[in-house]
C-alpha cells in the first residue's frame, strides 16, 4: 500500500497537489490528526483502498510536531513518502495578493507569517523524501512532476470522435471540427452505403483539393492537443462533424487517427456511423 503525505508552505500547492493525486485514484484526506492515520490507512486497506494522500499543513499546527513518528509507524504496513512544497517568499506574497486570502496564521505582516510557518514546518521539511520548489511551476506542471516523482504518469490521451450535426455535436468536445467542406460520397450512390471507413470512400473525400483543407484541420488539432498535454491535461476530445456522421467525419477520424497516432495515445469513436435518416 502506497501512502503519499503531502505538506508544505501555505500557497506553495498543497491543495493543488492532492486534487492532482485524486485524479490518479488516491483516496485523499486534508489535515487528519497525525495520530488517526495508522487506523485510517488500516481501515481503507480492510477496504481495497491501495494508495493514500494525506495533507498536513500549519493549519494543523497543535498537532505538526506527531506527524514525522506518524509517518514512521505507517511504513510496517504501507509505503509511506512525504512531498513538501515551497516557494520562494517572494512568490508566495504575490500569490495571496492575487487570491486575496489571509494567511493560516494571521499574524498581520504576511511576510513575517511566512517566515513563522517554514519554522514551524522545518522538522517535515527535514524529514521529506521529496522537496519541490513551486515558484516557476504551474498546477499542470506540479501534476505533472507528481506523477513522475511517484512513478504513476498516465499517458496524454487523444480523443477522436466522428458526428453527425443533424444529430448534434457531442458535448464532451473540447474542440470541433467542421468537415462539411469537403467531398461528400453521399452523393454517389454506390458508396452512400458504404462508410468512412472505406478505402474508396475515403479516396473520394481526400481529392488534391481538399488536402489543403484537411492539413489545416490536422494541424489545429495537433495544435490544440500539445497544449493541453504541456498544461498537465490528462486528456483532449477532439470531435470531428459532417452532415450525418457517417462518411466525411468518419473518413477524417480515421486518418487523424493515424497521423497523429504517433505523437499521442488515440482512442476513437464513430458516434454517428449506424444511424439513418
Amino acid at each position: 500500500m502506497r501512502v503519499v503525505v503531502i505538506s508544505g508552505l501555505s500557497g506553495a500547492g498543497k491543495s493543488t497537489a492532492l486534487a492532482h493525486l485524486e485524479d490518479l485514484g488516491y483516496f485523499a484526506v486534508d489535515n487528519l490528526p497525525p495520530a488517526l492515520w495508522a487506523e485510517l490507512v488500516a481501515t481503507l486497506k480492510a477496504a481495497g483502498v491501495r494508495r493514500v494522500a494525506l495533507g498536513i499543513d500549519v493549519r494543523a499546527r497543535a498537532f505538526l510536531d506527531a506527524a514525522p513518528s506518524a509517518i514512521d509507524a505507517l511504513a510496517s504496513g504501507a509505503e509511506p513518502v512525504l512531498v513538501f512544497l515551497e516557494a520562494r517568499p517572494e512568490v508566495l506574497l504575490a500569490r495571496y495578493n492575487l487570491t486575496r486570502r489571509a494567511h493560516p496564521l494571521r499574524g498581520g505582516h504576511l511576510l513575517r507569517e511566512i517566515e513563522a510557518e517554514r519554522r514551524l514546518l522545518a522538522p517535515l521539511r527535514g524529514r521529506a523524501d521529496w522537496i519541490l520548489d513551486t515558484s516557476e511551476t504551474g498546477p499542470g506542471e506540479l501534476g505533472q512532476r507528481l506523477a513522475q516523482l511517484l512513478g504513476e504518469e498516465r499517458p496524454f490521451v487523444l480523443r477522436l470522435i466522428s458526428f453527425g450535426y443533424k444529430w448534434g455535436p457531442p458535448q464532451v468536445a473540447d474542440l470541433l471540427l467542421d468537415v462539411r467542406a469537403l467531398p461528400n460520397p453521399h452523393w454517389e450512390e454506390a458508396l452512400r452505403p458504404r462508410t468512412g471507413t472505406d478505402p474508396e470512400v475515403a479516396a473520394y473525400v481526400f481529392t488534391g483539393e481538399a488536402e489543403p483543407y484537411y492539413r489545416t484541420l490536422r494541424e489545429a488539432a495537433r495544435r490544440a492537443a500539445e497544449a493541453a498535454r504541456a498544461a498537465g491535461r490528462s486528456g483532449y476530445t477532439v470531435a470531428v462533424g459532417c452532415t450525418g456522421g457517417r462518411h466525411r467525419s468518419v473518413a477524417v477520424v480515421e486518418r487523424l487517427a493515424r497521423e497523429l497516432g504517433e505523437d499521442f495515445e488515440v482512442e476513437r469513436e464513430h458516434r454517428d456511423v449506424g444511424k439513418e435518416g
